[in-house]
């Protein structure tokens, strides 16, 4: 019965999350399994992985296989690193103080690592976020721009109407006074 170490698909269509899983590399994907060892998910950024350390550690000692991508996966936790350390101490090349120094100092370089691109992301979001703000300011800038414009436009229109008005008024006045001025003076001569 050889075991795999691989991955069983779950979750909804297009977005994929996975149980690590210790199966019979005869039985179905998502089908039967021997242990459960962890989980992976892709969607988020990094992707997040919840993996038993020891868990794995005893399947790949015992001679499970894993796939290639939990190959990555457990090359990316230092599984597979701490297995060649202890396969080191089994031919005699290293004692248990040593392995757990050389590994202590990789998991700290690991982490070092992955949070350097958590804060690398970080700003990445923010100065989108600062530049988003930037194009949206002008954006309004412009707005407020165009608005000013339409308003004296308006302003404008409505002096010019205004004026129009009053010129109208004022003709119709002097019309009205000379209309008035004609009646006189044909009324003075009708006398």
């Amino acid at each position: 019965m050889p075991v795999k170490i691989r991955l069983a698909r779950h979750g909804r269509k297009r977005r994929p999350f996975y149980y690590i899983v210790a199966a019979d590399s005869r039985a179905p994907r998502d089908g039967r399994y021997i242990e459960r060892i962890g989980s992976y998910n892709p969607n988020t950024d990094p992707a997040s992985i919840d993996l038993n350390f020891e868990k794995a550690l005893k399947w790949l000692r015992n001679g499970a296989v894993p796939t290639d991508t939990c190959r990555a996966i457990l090359s990316y936790e230092g599984v597979l690193y701490k297995n060649h350390l202890i396969k080191g101490v089994a031919k005699g090349a290293l004692t248990e103080a040593e392995v757990e120094t050389k590994f202590n100092a990789w998991k700290t370089a690991k982490e070092q690592k992955i949070q350097a691109k958590k804060d690398k992301l970080k700003a990445g979001e923010k100065a989108a976020y600062e530049k988003q703000l930037e194009f949206e300011a002008e954006i309004n800038k412009a707005r407020a721009e165009a608005l000013a414009k339409k308003v004296a436009e308006e302003a404008e229109a409505a002096k010019a109407e205004e004026a129009a008005e009053n010129a109208e008024e004022e003709v119709e006045e002097t019309t009205e006074e000379v209309v008035a001025e004609d009646a006189k003076t044909e009324e003075k001569k009708e006398d």
